[in-house]
């Protein structure tokens, strides 16, 4: 499949009384695609964030970013050391799942009223903070496709608080791949499987990844835990996946 040239900007999403930034990258190419959004690690719309916004679009879709620590972090963006972990983990711990539904709907109908980007066909994709977010972005009417990566806590709490995020499983109306390392530290193997066993319960159409000797964020190479062929099998995934919306 040839990649396609790409345009990339920064536009503003009017959500609560206040300019959510978000990152957007479209094909050059004259036509109508399907709209993805990305949603961030811990880490913001950083330059991985904005390389795998840049990839979907690539591909032949229309793709965001909306910079999810808005209210508390405007602009924050940062790298992968035990200290920006730390300052990432205390934004992340701010964030409400209201509130981060509404500003990826906001996100939705920000790419809506692009005449390029197809009306019915919006899918997500999110990592580690964003894994989680994306669980919770599955439950949206507009959501037809959603992948997940590396979501930690979705079986034990939701962002803000409140019943895990898990429990809202039966909201899913799309389909849903979940993608875990089996040497994350974060995520017990017993979680994902509880997360498969919702799935199935609810007959979400679905399909849970499990990776041999990956670890939490496998999918960064700019991280020290990148596995590059887990990283590769993921991502002919996710375009499989996306695919769908097509």
């Amino acid at each position: 499949m040839t990649e396609q040239a790409i345009i990339t900007t920064t536009v503003n999403l009017l959500q609560d009384n206040i300019q959510v930034s978000a990152y957007l990258a479209e094909p050059k190419e004259p036509g109508t695609y399907p709209g993805i959004v990305v949603l961030q690690e811990i880490f913001g719309v950083n330059v991985h964030i904005r390389d795998v916004t840049e990839r979907i679009a690539k591909l032949g879709y229309v793709a965001i970013a909306p910079a999810l620590f808005q209210r508390t972090a405007p602009g924050f963006e940062t790298g992968y050391t035990p200290e920006d972990i730390e300052t990432g983990r205390g934004y992340a711990m701010k964030t409400q799942a209201s509130e981060l539904l509404s500003d990826i709907q906001s996100a939705i109908d920000y790419l809506k009223n692009l005449p390029q980007v197809k009306k019915d066909s919006f899918g997500c994709i999110g990592f580690c903070f964003g894994g989680h977010v994306a669980y919770l972005a599955a439950t949206l009417p507009d959501i037809k496709a959603t992948a997940s990566f590396y979501g930690a806590g979705i079986t034990a709490r939701t962002p803000g608080g409140g019943s895990p995020t898990v429990t809202r499983t039966r909201e899913i109306p799309g389909t849903l791949y979940a993608f875990f390392g089996k040497e994350d530290a974060s995520i017990p193997p017993e979680q994902v499987d509880e997360i498969e066993k919702e799935l199935e319960k609810y007959k979400i159409p679905h399909r849970v990844f499990r990776y041999d000797g990956s670890e939490h964020g496998f999918f960064c190479n700019l991280r020290a835990s990148y596995n590059p062929k887990a990283a590769a099998d993921a991502w002919e995934q996710v375009k499989q996946l996306f695919g769908q919306l097509n």
